[in-house]
């Protein structure tokens, strides 16, 4: 059967509720990371030198997309762009390793020394992204384009000690507040220029942001309170927005309808099935394991994928951070399997 709609279409239309043939099939970027070194290998474009070089950058985001079989563009490849703009100190890694942050740049929130959102615009790894961006969804515009960004929370846990900044989101709410609206409205102007440059949706990817570290009251008061504070001013942009949680959830299940974004990305050991027949308005992403992915059977891969487009997941993905060692194979496996897909 030939597909009925270009990736892009299908995306969007998921993402806007609309009818589709099949589920999209992606890996969004960012946290998601398909940069695999199966691919690298095989191409000779290689990170860490890709994270600054928009013409490597746009080429290694092809090969992506071409060798894995994802159907979209997903920059960047790492989740320290925001912080490093904003002070951290970063290790950019090796072929093997994603870029870490060495060191948070504050000790606690109330030291933060706030920067303008224009800082954005004058970081050489920012003005990389911006450049692939505008590239790939020019050159390829029946492929989605993905901005993706490091979610609010863990944006300001990756510029202030995250064991200090945890404590104060109880302890200080006034200077916890003040640094997240400090966060957020910077991740408002990353995004702006994501879309300004030609990305057609925009992913974001909160890892510290989960029921288990916060506990519901604080998740409640600021996870979902500045992601929905984001996601409201990339909708005001005019493109969807996909937010990834993850953990387990089960402290915070309830409170995963608040979120305004078009679709809802969680970790393998979530029931996607149990979301989606709880809270119907819930787009779902996800969420095919990522061990699995690594360590498993390029079959079992593929009944896994079965399984979730039996359970009609609306958007197939990853269900967090790739390995850099996941071997080709096993993403060829799911993605195959999505593709060949009957009918919903």
């Amino acid at each position: 059967m030939s597909d009925v709609f270009s990736p892009r279409e299908r995306l969007i239309r998921v993402l806007n509720k609309e009818k589709v043939e099949r589920p999209p099939v992606i890996c969004p970027g960012g946290m998601m990371n398909a940069a695999i070194v199966d691919v690298m290998k095989a191409t000779g474009h290689e990170l860490p030198a890709a994270h600054h070089d928009d013409k490597l950058m746009s080429e290694l985001a092809y090969d992506v997309n071409e060798l894995t079989g994802f159907e979209n563009f997903g920059i960047p490849f790492c989740m320290t762009v925001e912080a490093e703009v904003l002070g951290s100190e970063i290790n950019y890694g090796t072929l093997e390793c994603e870029p870490k942050i060495q060191k948070e740049v504050f000790p606690n929130a109330a030291s933060v020394v706030f920067k303008a959102p224009r800082e954005f615009d004058r970081n050489n790894r920012v003005n990389a992204i911006l450049n692939t961006i505008h590239t790939l969804s020019a050159k390829y515009p029946d492929t989605p384009t993905i901005g993706s960004l490091t979610g609010p929370i863990s944006t300001a846990a990756s510029i202030v000690d995250p064991m200090t900044f945890l404590k104060q989101l109880r302890k200080d709410k006034e200077n916890s507040h003040k640094l997240m609206d400090y966060v957020t409205d910077c991740l408002i102007h990353f995004a702006g220029r994501m879309v300004e440059s030609g990305a057609h949706v925009i992913s974001i990817a909160d890892p510290t942001a989960t029921g288990e570290i916060l506990g519901p009251k604080a998740f409640e008061e600021y996870a979902v309170r500045y992601l929905n504070q984001l996601v409201d001013a990339i909708h005001g942009m005019g493109v969807p927005a996909i937010i990834h949680i993850c953990g387990k959830m089960e402290a915070v299940k309830p409170l995963v309808a608040q979120f305004h974004s078009n679709a809802l990305s969680v970790d393998a050991f979530v029931s996607l099935r149990d979301i989606m027949n709880q809270f119907p308005q819930v787009t779902s992403m996800g969420n095919l394991s990522t061990v699995l992915l690594e360590f498993g059977e390029p079959e079992k891969v593929s009944n896994n994928a079965e399984v979730l487009l039996r359970n009609q997941i609306n958007i197939l993905a990853p269900a967090c951070g790739l390995s850099t060692s996941t071997p080709i194979q096993n993403i060829q496996a799911f993605t195959q399997t999505v593709k060949a897909s009957k009918p919903l």
